[in-house]
């Protein structure tokens, strides 16, 4: 039976409280993330769909009742609460735009060819789960490795022909034990492919059934892949960035700082496993719990050391596997992005590493803390998630022509 409309509107004046203020108890944060995320991404739709209900309801009932007025209380809320999650995923523009700045300087578009606008594209938003790109190719399940459907790659690249397009590796996330190639950064992947890059998307091995450092290792793998064939797709291997969101973004920050290093090349240390920029959204960066975060410490004993790592592997093994623990002078340029209301990966974390690589890198640093995000913000198109994009593209544009510029043009 269809619930009454009191009860509908008070069930969405709930989901817009908790994607306002969600709670912190962490018994909560999995619910809390699934309401919060998809109530913030799709608060237009919410929007419409209060209105267009209470105004089927007030055509059909009137307002004779005190359950009409008690509905009609709670939808007015309830748009409100909508309408204020709206305007701050418009903020992310800005939020974006800012970071950019801070990192690269104000001239920092001038570097750029043709960069897209920050514009909203209202049309597209519409229909946010239809992201089918009539000038993008898919090539499917290509193995970059032997054992299966876990080391597969989608490629995806420009409709027309290309030749020595810049490269982006795309990790999924998934607390390294679901997920798969196709179900995250589909958006900025098919973004960029109509601008001309070329992007690969991967699976790798899943905990339980494997365990660390078998992710890194298979991600390293694809690595090498791209630089022995993506000529083949029109790619150009000298150009790789790496991203990804959640454990994907641990896997990105960490392939970023683990360069050519021969103890996560088993059988291919030979190979150049450089990454010339790197932008992990919503990343776990802290696998050690060093910093002595609770939330850390909690990830730690209940995931990481009872289903990603095995029982024999001591604190050095978690430390060598920590983007927090392995920041260094040689770490690519880097674009952190994280939202403040992450119920999975507090946004601390992102912090504490964006300070760690400030410190110590010798390139630029942009972060972008986003207001009102929650994690996965970016999984399909939204007002927020399409800001995100193309404050990417506009980053990994800089980062590509940066790589293009003679060291000499950069010293003078």
């Amino acid at each position: 039976m269809k619930p009454d409309f009191v009860t509908r509107r008070a069930a969405q004046l709930g989901l817009a409280a908790l994607a306002l203020r969600p709670p912190k108890p962490r018994p909560t944060s999995i619910p809390v993330f699934f309401a919060g995320w998809l109530t913030g991404e799709l608060a237009p739709h919410l929007l419409a769909l209060t209105a267009a209900d209470t105004a089927q309801h007030v055509a059909r009932h009137g307002v004779r009742r005190r359950g009409d007025r008690v509905g009609l209380a709670l939808a007015g809320l309830s748009a409100a609460g909508f309408a204020s999650l709206i305007g701050t995923s418009l903020k992310a523009r800005l939020e974006v735009e800012a970071a950019l700045v801070e990192a690269l300087g104000e001239d920092y578009r001038d570097h750029l060819e043709n960069p897209s606008d920050f514009s909203t594209p209202w049309g597209r938003l519409l229909m946010p789960f239809r992201m089918h790109e009539p000038d993008v190719v898919r090539d499917r399940n290509v193995a970059y490795a032997p054992g299966g459907k876990r080391f597969l790659l989608d490629v995806y690249r420009p409709r027309e022909t290309v030749r020595d397009a810049p490269v982006l590796l795309q990790i999924h996330g998934g607390a390294w034990t679901i997920g798969n190639k196709e179900q995250q950064g589909l958006p900025l992947m098919r973004h960029l492919a109509r601008r001309g890059w070329v992007c690969v998307a991967i699976n790798y091995p899943l905990s339980p059934a494997s365990r660390w450092p078998a992710h890194i290792v298979a991600a390293k793998q694809a690595l090498a892949w791209i630089r022995e064939h993506i000529a083949e797709y029109g790619g150009d291997p000298r150009f790789v960035a790496v991203t990804g969101g959640s454990a994907g973004g641990h896997l990105a920050a960490l392939l970023a700082l683990s360069q050519n290093d021969p103890a996560l090349q088993p059988g291919f240390e030979e190979a150049d496993t450089s990454v010339q920029a790197c932008v992990p959204h919503y990343g776990v960066y802290d696998i050690a719990a060093s910093t002595g975060e609770a939330e850390s410490r909690y990830r730690l004993e209940s995931l990481m050391a009872r289903r990603v790592f095995a029982p024999e592997h001591r604190m050095d093994d978690y430390l060598a596997a920590s983007p927090m623990d392995r920041v260094a002078e040689d770490a690519p340029p880097f674009f952190v992005i994280h939202g403040k209301h992450d119920s999975l990966v507090p946004v601390a974390e992102a912090r504490e590493f964006v300070a760690r690589l400030r410190a110590k890198s010798a390139h630029p640093v942009a972060y972008a803390e986003l207001a009102g995000a929650q994690h996965a913000f970016d999984v399909f198109p939204s007002i927020r998630s399409t800001h995100v994009v193309r404050g990417v593209e506009h980053f990994l544009d800089w980062a590509h022509a940066q790589a293009l510029t003679p060291v000499s043009e950069k010293n003078s």
